[in-house]
């Protein structure tokens, strides 16, 4: 099912100012309001501020949000119920929740699908990954970074070479 945001109430606009450019981003607070006013006050915090894209593998997806460029894992808060049984397909450009193996782990890490990744959505393989948002503009910067140079670091893979880095997340509502 592809998610038509609703313009009934208010939307809010986020854009993630990147080292590569602006990723503008509409948040879906009618299907995923928990992972939505997470984000926000990740935002709010000033936590995603010196954090990185630390995980970008072309043709799947890019995540952020959580560590700084020496694959330092940010402290968070606690982790939220897991959304993804919202009606949200991971399709190409929208925004989900990262998360351990455990269902309701998620906290302030995020990824952005390159493409549609359907088996990612709830009960088709497992609980799923909350779809909270879809990107508005900047879709171009998102494929840039997925097209960066990557290796291994600090025992993790996929890391790019030259860190992308996240200046701020402003919201506007």
């Amino acid at each position: 099912m592809v998610h038509k945001p609703s313009h009934s109430k208010a939307s809010t606009l986020i854009t993630i100012k990147t080292n590569h450019g602006d990723i503008s981003v509409e948040l879906f607070d009618d299907k995923a309001p928990n992972s939505c006013e997470n984000f926000r006050q990740y935002a709010r915090d000033g936590h995603f501020a010196g954090t990185v894209f630390h995980r970008v593998i072309p043709n799947f997806m890019i995540q952020g949000g959580g560590m700084d460029e020496s694959m330092t894992a940010k402290p968070t808060r606690e982790p939220i119920k897991n959304e993804a049984d919202n009606g949200v397909s991971n399709t190409r450009g929208t925004l989900a929740m990262a998360r351990t193996r455990v269902v309701d782990s998620a906290t302030s890490q995020f990824f952005i699908n390159l493409r549609d990744n359907d088996y990612l959505d709830h009960g088709t393989r497992d609980f799923g990954y909350a779809v909270f948002g879809k990107v508005t503009d900047g879709m171009d910067v998102v494929d840039a970074i997925a097209a960066v140079p990557t290796g291994n670091r600090g025992g993790h893979q996929d890391v790019p070479v030259d860190a992308v880095e996240i200046i701020e997340v402003t919201i506007e509502e």
